[in-house]
């Protein structure tokens, strides 16, 4: 299924996908980054996954096409290596509160404090 809408706020850092069935995902920017499909985040396999923090406030700088099956994000931290296919992002929303909370659940884990809404990092 592919969005009908795309919208990026880069003030609020939101991502806003409007889906055919009247679904609408809002995903922060950093959700989106430390979810990341890419290697660098994903790694090659099971359990090579990669940690990734300090993205509090990340943003995306463009976004751009792939085909009609993804979009790639740019992020400015340069990361830039992920293809978010319709289909990862559609699950990414669906599943945004049980994913956020283990992503939450692994910072505390790895003894990470979040820093607050607008600290400087």
């Amino acid at each position: 299924m592919t969005p009908i809408n795309i919208t990026l706020n880069q003030k609020s850092r939101i991502l806003e996908l409007t889906w055919p069935d009247d679904e609408v995902h809002q995903l922060s920017c950093e959700y989106l980054r430390v979810s990341s499909p890419s290697a660098e985040v994903q790694g090659h396999g099971p359990g090579q996954e990669t940690l990734q923090l300090g993205k509090e406030n990340i943003n995306i700088t463009a976004i751009e096409p792939v085909g009609n099956y993804a979009i790639k994000l740019v992020f400015d931290d340069n990361h830039d290596s992920g293809l978010y296919d319709w289909g990862y992002l559609r699950k990414l929303g669906d599943n945004q509160e049980s994913n956020w909370a283990e992503y939450l659940q692994k910072c505390d884990d790895a003894g990470y404090v979040r820093k607050a809404e607008g600290q400087v990092i």
